[in-house]
């Protein structure tokens, strides 16, 4: 039997998180969290050191600078931070019924992103389908008082929508929208 606060596919692990000590203080965590690529991983170290190798190479045969191989050095450390620690490894929604939600971005570094919006600017969770030229995706947003645009839950990350719709029941639960519990699970 499966697990109901988590839920995985190929890209994405969900993980619900309800840390309840009393009814009224309740913080209901929900994770998005990218699959590891081990793959990319090793393509991007193998580019790193080849570059590095190439660099050497041209030096010690063909009598070129050794700044050529230094600047391999630098280069090869830029590519292996842009690639592997750069990337968003988690995304979370923190909800916080008496307060409001807590939109964080977690970096490969170590770094996160926060984002507070009090729950009294909260109108409305929305799922949207949304159709590009190459494809259809879900996303979750919210409505928010004297804003324009709609706020994405997840900024970079597009899960599957049945990783959605138990955090866009917690974000309708939080916010007191009971007319938005209409929508229907296909299958």
């Amino acid at each position: 039997m499966a697990d109901p606060s988590m839920i995985s596919n190929a890209r994405f692990i969900y993980v619900h998180d309800n840390h309840q000590i009393h009814p009224p203080h309740a913080v209901d965590t929900h994770h998005i969290i990218v699959r590891p690529s081990f793959v990319k991983s090793i393509v991007t170290y193998l580019l790193a050191i080849l570059l590095v190798a190439y660099s050497t190479f041209l030096h010690f045969e063909k009598g070129k600078s050794v700044t050529i191989v230094i600047w391999s050095f630098f280069f090869g450390a830029i590519l292996v931070k842009f690639l592997i620690l750069w990337p968003i490894v988690k995304e979370s929604v923190v909800i916080m019924p008496e307060f409001g939600i807590q939109l964080e971005t977690h970096y490969g570094s170590g770094r996160i992103n926060r984002r507070f919006i009090p729950v009294s600017k909260i109108l409305k969770p929305v799922l949207n389908e949304y159709v590009t030229p190459v494809t259809c995706c879900w996303c979750l947003s919210l409505l928010i008082r004297d804003e324009n645009e709609l706020t994405l839950v997840f900024k970079k990350f597009r899960p599957p929508l049945k990783m959605l719709v138990p955090i866009w029941k917690a974000l309708c639960v939080a916010t007191d929208c009971k007319e938005s519990f209409e929508f229907q699970e296909d299958g």
